[in-house]
């Protein structure tokens, strides 16, 4: 089977501060650090064992900022190197060290880089893009699209070289939080923002997660996916392939990039190509512009 898993464990604590963040604020005590790196391990020794049985994919969506842990970017090096392993991806704020890539298979790895422009200099985090350039990694490149970033946005869609994709998160708690200006604005920095900004009816409609891509946390509880809490089965278990199956989304809509790219009446698939997971475009849309400003 070819599979893509999204890995969420324990870990919940994160560098930054973001104050738009859903994502836990939470310093972790060394007991939490080690039953962190103890599912980690649990599930790279899974993932190892699945040579000649399963083509992998892997995308890191931790609650928080996974690769300033040595064990995460040891465990990034050593899946790029499995051959059973297609690809392995990992959201990060891109604050970490970049030399340990070096010993990626590069032809793996991508990193989804989000700028979060409270919490560091826009020349700080470009110089971290144009060092993992260098350094022949895979990367996107976005931000969440708040109203007072805009003017950051536009800043760093101009210094970003014309081939990176620079995508932008809707931000969507708040109904109508865009003016009709910004919307094109936001359109004119990312062809696919509308699409970001709508939460797609999906209620009893094909998807492909809980067949072909399903999430797992820590103890190896399967889901479909982050948005379904229901559990399907374990990766631990001795029939976990019977927990693969179509199933229609039960859901009323889904809005998060990494939920509805799995819905195939969007025909993402296609779009992203390669970089699907990072979410980096092969190919930018040639409505993407540079832009100076709302």
């Amino acid at each position: 089977m070819n599979l893509t898993i999204l890995y969420r464990g324990p870990l919940s604590s994160c560098n930054y501060a973001c104050a738009y963040c859903p994502f836990a604020k939470h310093t972790e005590t060394d007991a939490e650090h080690a039953t962190d790196a103890a599912a980690l391990e649990r599930f790279l020794e899974w993932v190892e064992a699945q040579q000649d049985k399963h083509t992998l994919s892997v995308f890191f969506t931790p609650w928080g900022e996974a690769l300033v842990r040595r064990r995460y970017q040891k465990a990034l090096i050593r899946l790029t190197n499995l051959p059973q392993v297609q690809k392995v991806a990992i959201q990060t704020n891109l604050s970490c060290r970049l030399d340990w890539t070096d010993a990626c298979d590069k032809t793996k790895l991508g990193l989804w880089a989000t700028y979060h422009p409270a919490e560091v200099s826009q020349a700080d985090f470009l110089a971290r893009c144009q060092e993992a350039r260098a350094r022949g990694v895979s990367f996107s490149v976005g931000v969440v699209g708040m109203r007072e970033h805009l003017d950051q946005i536009a800043l760093l869609r101009q210094a970003l070289p014309t081939d990176i994709y620079l995508w932008v998160n809707a931000y969507k708690r708040v109904e109508d939080y865009y003016s009709p200006r910004e919307l094109d604005f936001l359109t004119a920095i990312d062809a696919l923002f509308p699409l970001n900004n709508t939460r797609h009816p999906s209620q009893s409609r094909s998807c492909r997660t809980g067949e072909s891509v399903f999430s797992v946390d820590g103890a190896g509880v399967m889901r479909r996916c982050h948005f379904v809490k229901a559990p399907i089965g374990n990766l631990y278990a001795d029939d976990w392939v019977s927990a693969l199956l179509p199933r229609l989304c039960p859901n009323e809509t889904c809005g998060c990039h990494i939920g509805y790219i799995h819905l195939p009446e969007l025909n993402l698939y296609p779009v992203f190509g390669s970089g699907l997971l990072e979410r980096r475009l092969p190919m930018l849309p040639r409505t993407q512009v540079s832009t100076s400003g709302a």
